[in-house]
């Protein structure tokens, strides 16, 4: 099986003294997860100042000696409460279907480039990865995440790049899109406005896929100009997983309901996961942790209170990361898994 959890520094002390708390936390969770005959599969790391933290973060010991040498992504969004660093960490006993590509552009590659070329650039070097392999976008990619940076006034370059690119390798309404959380988030590099991560499945079929769209909850995305899957659901030889895109306050015409209120948004935002997961036979108890986006930190104990309330034991983190309309107060994804 999988696990999850959720590690975050105690919000005391110097950066340096966070990480030397956190190794001491990981280490200790990760002996007692071999002790249940599980590794270190995948590593989410989020930060609450790139610029200053990465490099100290890349040198210390909680880098080099846990999380370096498996699959792992940093991005700036910043946890609730004070935190510096937050991780989400996935074990596992089971051998993994899923490869994940970290992909980041430097100030060095994209001279004055915008969010479209970025978005383009990264694709490409992704697209390139694929072939080397003999895979490729159509079939082999099931899931990305795109973080923009100042997504208010980015994003539009991405949906355009996004849809080129999808429309260039065969992606189309007929056929499917790609799961997908495009989201406030900050890499390292002065001019760097986007990172992409990808994840692969290198011996996927066709029908291993079956795409989620609870239409008497949402619209179609290309509806509105993007092009996602809101969510899909992979047929592995013991479970089903199901990657849920980054969904929010939404109804069945594209119209953002409950403007203003985070806790309506947040009700809504679920009854729309839960309508995703029911299209693939699975339900919110499935679920394995929440990753939740707050465009106002004021918000956090409010959403806080309501998951405790009526998802407890779900491990979740809440990062300050701007969702790609204004009107959002909150967006949440997910990964939830049943047996066959």
């Amino acid at each position: 099986m999988d696990k999850y959890t959720i590690i975050t520094d105690n919000g005391q002390g110097l950066f340096a003294e966070r990480l030397t708390d956190l190794y001491a936390s990981v280490s200790h969770y990760l002996e007692t997860e071999r002790e249940e005959g599980r590794t270190l599969n995948f590593t989410k790391i989020f930060l609450s100042d790139i610029a200053n933290q990465h490099d100290e973060l890349c040198h210390s010991p909680l880098m080099t000696d846990i999380i370096e040498n498996t699959a792992h992504t940093i991005i700036q969004q910043s946890p609730i409460g004070g935190v510096k660093i937050g991780l989400l960490l996935k074990t596992s006993d089971e051998p993994q279907a899923f490869t994940l590509q970290s992909l980041r552009l430097t100030d060095d590659e994209i001279s004055n480039f915008g969010s479209y070329v970025q978005t383009i650039m990264l694709f490409d070097k992704y697209i390139a990865l694929l072939k080397q392999k003999g895979l490729n976008l159509k079939e082999h990619c099931v899931r990305t995440w795109i973080y923009v940076r100042d997504i208010d006034t980015n994003y539009d370059g991405v949906v355009k790049a996004r849809n080129d690119v999808f429309r260039q390798h065969g992606l189309t309404i007929e056929t499917h899109f790609i799961a997908s959380t495009g989201i406030g988030g900050r890499a390292l590099g002065k001019n760097v406005c986007v990172a992409i991560d990808f994840l692969t499945a290198s011996a996927i079929r066709p029908e291993d896929k079956l795409f989620l769209h609870a239409l008497d909850h949402l619209n179609p995305t290309h509806e509105y100009g993007v092009a996602f899957e809101r969510g899909v659901r992979i047929t592995l030889p013991q479970k089903y997983q199901y990657f849920i895109s980054g969904t929010a306050s939404i109804n069945n015409h594209g119209e953002v309901i409950n403007i203003g209120n985070v806790t309506k948004q947040t009700e809504r935002l679920l009854e729309n996961i839960g309508a995703l997961l029911a299209d693939g036979d699975a339900t919110l108890a499935d679920v394995r942790y929440f990753i939740i986006y707050l465009r106002d930190l004021a918000d956090a104990a409010v959403v806080d209170d309501y998951m405790e309330n009526h998802h407890p034991g779900v491990p979740r983190i809440i990062t300050y990361a701007k969702v790609c309309r204004p009107a959002w107060l909150v967006e949440m994804e997910c990964i939830a898994e049943k047996e066959r």
